[in-house]
């Protein structure tokens, strides 16, 4: 596979003293904050407003018109100044915040504001995240991301947390419209360090200016042309449709027909959080020296995990739960990490385009399918099925033998 790298403009410091970094880190942690405080307000405003039904139709508006527009995203993310990208979508976000802010401090809310609203943000996540996918590449060493990865993991997931803990309170006493101010807020901070402090320490290759269509589609071509790119984007993309179901409903279901209540699922929840954060923590201290190789194998265990939660009692269960975020969080770091390092860095971000893209058109269709299973089946069916197809997928990078050789130490 020919790779095109990046350029050295300035020499990184060592990555546990690097500033700029771990204060970009934070930055993003805390705008996720914002994000999970904002959130809950749109949740907890659409169900007193408006049916269960419409309320779910409110919180998922994003999702359609992201995915449409992610692919394009994609391609602007590679031809453009990343930098640029997300602050002008930033600013965007913060004008919409306060928009939702004055309509409501002006009238009700009603279910067409929201609606709005969460399709503003759906579009502006779809040109945003590509671009902001392409930073670690442009920050750090490729032998450094998945030092980055793990604390910009571990810092989102604290963030994500704190914001939602603290969103319950604010957005009982202050509303919607606190809500919409605070993230602003978040958002605010966000652009205040991108335009006066981020500045990239690797020039991309830039992918060359064309229609929006004839870039996607040298997109398409170029996962042709790159085998070891198409391995990781379809291991990527299938990731999530597995253990997506297994924690989102089968969870739920297996409290629900065992009779353990819903105390049960919000422990699960909590063990999977707590592996998540301890399996990012685990790569900064104990990184494996073939990086792409231990995130597959981690990703085999958990595929067993998964198999493991439709069988045996709540104490096995809880330990599949705790396994499953452990594997999540070890291999997530060590692939991305992968992803950046290994990809043509002028298909970065269509390719990062095209791993989120399976998780915004498949995942219904992955939810839909382990519920009808588990109504024509027995419980456990799904649990093996979706377990089972997990494993199964690793073997596509596990028999790669540049996966199963590479590291990025020497990169």
């Amino acid at each position: 596979m020919t790779v095109t790298g990046p350029v050295l403009i300035t020499e990184p410091p060592v990555f546990r003293r690097d500033v700029r970094v771990h204060a970009w880190i934070a930055v993003k942690a805390l705008s996720d904050a914002g994000d999970a405080l904002w959130t809950i307000a749109l949740a907890w405003t659409a169900v007193q407003i408006a049916s269960p039904a419409v309320a779910g139709l409110i919180v998922a508006a994003g999702t359609v018109p992201r995915a449409i527009v992610l692919l394009w995203g994609g391609v602007i993310a590679d031809r453009a100044d990343p930098r640029r990208v997300m602050l002008l979508f930033n600013v965007l976000r913060i004008g919409v915040l306060i928009g939702v802010a004055l309509w409501v401090l002006a009238t009700t809310p009603s279910v067409t504001i929201l609606i709005v609203a969460a399709i503003a943000f759906g579009v502006c996540d779809a040109f945003y995240e590509p671009s902001a996918g392409t930073i670690a590449r442009q920050l750090v060493r490729a032998s450094d991301l998945p030092s980055y990865g793990a604390v910009a993991q571990t810092a989102s997931r604290l963030g994500t947390m704190a914001g939602a803990a603290a969103g319950g309170v604010l957005v009982a006493h202050l509303g919607l419209s606190g809500g919409a101010s605070v993230n602003a807020l978040t958002f605010l901070v966000v652009v205040a360090f991108i335009a006066m402090w981020l500045r990239p320490r690797f020039l991309l290759a830039r992918a060359p200016r064309e229609s929006a269509l004839r870039g996607i589609g040298r997109g398409f071509a170029h996962l042709r042309e790159a085998p070891t790119t198409r391995t990781l984007v379809i291991a990527l993309s299938g990731l999530n449709l597995a253990v997506g179901p297994a924690v989102g409903i089968g969870l739920a279901l297996r409290a629900h027909d065992e009779g353990w209540g819903a105390q049960a699922v919000g422990v699960f929840e909590a063990l999977l959080g707590l592996g998540a954060a301890l399996g990012a923590v685990c790569v900064a201290r104990w990184r494996p020296r073939r990086e792409a190789l231990g995130g597959f194998w981690a990703l085999v265990v958990q595929g067993a995990a998964i198999i493991a939660l439709g069988v045996g009692p709540v104490w096995t269960v809880s330990a599949a739960a705790f396994v499953i975020g452990c594997t999540a969080g070890f291999a997530s770091v060590l692939l991305s990490a992968t992803f950046s390092a290994t990809v043509d860095t002028a298909y970065l971000g269509r390719m990062g385009s095209l791993t989120r893209l399976g998780d915004d058109c498949l995942m219904p269709l992955a939810m839909a399918g382990f519920g009808a299973l588990a109504g024509a089946t027995a419980l456990w069916v799904p649990f093996t099925v979706f377990g089972g197809a997990m494993m199964l997928l690793m073997v596509l990078p596990l028999s790669n033998r540049v996966f199963r050789t590479m590291t990025l130490r020497s990169t």
